[in-house]
């Protein structure tokens, strides 16, 4: 299984962060706008559009407010047989957090396309949540 792991920091409290990340729903509108254009929750997932057009049904595994921990997974289809993630966010300083996305994935080759994805996503998140703290 590969595992792609980024760390960034945002210049927000963590507690701002982590209002935005565990917004399950509105990942959309809070989170990474841009990124992802369209979030709709059915039960206990979240169907998101994507940029490029792809989407996904994300389905919520858990959402740890003690920790600022939240993990979810993408069932098998036709792309991925295995794919789970996690985020997390750590204080780094009253006025900043660091924030770290896990995403394990199969089949290994997927996983240069997930890395390069996550970046997009990072950029969208940090212009996003930086904007939000100003």
């Amino acid at each position: 299984m590969a595992s792609v792991l980024k760390t960034f920091t945002v210049d927000a409290p963590a507690a701002a962060v982590w209002d935005a990340l565990h917004d399950f729903g509105a990942v959309d509108t809070r989170l990474a706008p841009g990124f992802v254009v369209d979030c709709k929750l059915d039960g206990e997932a979240r169907i998101v559009t994507f940029a490029n057009g792809m989407v996904a049904r994300e389905v919520l595994l858990d959402c740890d407010d003690e920790r600022r921990r939240l993990a979810y997974a993408i069932l098998p289809n036709e792309r991925l047989t295995h794919y789970s993630a996690s985020t997390q966010v750590t204080d780094d300083g009253a006025q900043r957090c660091r924030v770290s996305w896990i995403v394990d994935v199969l089949p290994h080759a997927i996983a240069p396309y997930i890395s390069a994805q996550m970046d997009l996503g990072i950029a969208a998140m940090k212009n996003a949540l930086d904007r939000a703290a100003a």
